[in-house]
């Protein structure tokens, strides 16, 4: 894949524990070894085969790498580098340490209506943003809607996993429903 480093991440970067994984992918926190910068990896198991229904096909990844390239809000999880081997590529991202806002919604009980409306203006703010580079994240849900650092007075939203985002050209039409099933629009579900 153009522009992916064709060399081992952990010359780079000194992998620590797992944050979380999906179905394909594994994301876990490092650190790069020039700066002391802390990251997010995530490893996405690539596909062997094009027949294969294990690991994610080369247009996929590509896809959301270019995404993530072209993209640049405060309320959007940020790209820092691309590594490649050969059964994985590794996304070196933006470390959001906050955890997901259903977990804290969670544990707090309650908002006021000035952190309510904080929260829904910055998550308002991400997507009006990808919408004007017109993509669409396809997979808009609590777990993806972290938290930078919920230590802080006012938590920065960021946007996360675009595994599944488009960019919308003139004429394309999407005839699959894409997302997880319970987040999905019932708009797009009468289809």
């Amino acid at each position: 894949m153009a522009g992916f480093r064709q060399e081992n991440v952990e010359l780079y970067y000194e992998m620590g524990e797992e944050l979380g994984s999906g179905q394909f992918a594994i994301v876990r926190k490092c650190k790069e070894k020039s700066t002391g910068t802390e990251y997010a990896a995530k490893f996405i198991k690539k596909r062997r085969l094009s027949s294969s229904r294990r690991g994610v096909s080369r247009e996929e990844i590509e896809r959301e790498v270019n995404i993530l390239r072209e993209i640049q809000h405060s309320n959007i999880i940020t790209l820092h580098d691309i590594f490649e081997n050969k059964t994985d590529v590794i996304l070196i991202l933006e470390l959001v340490s906050g955890g997901e806002l259903f977990d804290f919604l969670a544990e707090k009980e309650s908002l006021t209506e000035e952190e309510a409306t904080q929260f829904l203006k910055q998550i308002l703010d991400g997507v009006h943003y990808l919408h004007s580079k017109r993509i669409a994240h396809f997979d808009l849900k609590p777990e993806n809607i972290m938290l930078l650092d919920k230590n802080v007075p006012n938590p920065r939203i960021k946007l996360i996993d675009f595994g599944i985002a488009h960019q919308i050209k003139d004429g394309n039409e999407f005839k699959n429903i894409f997302g997880t099933p319970e987040f999905v629009g019932e708009n797009l579900r009468l289809l």
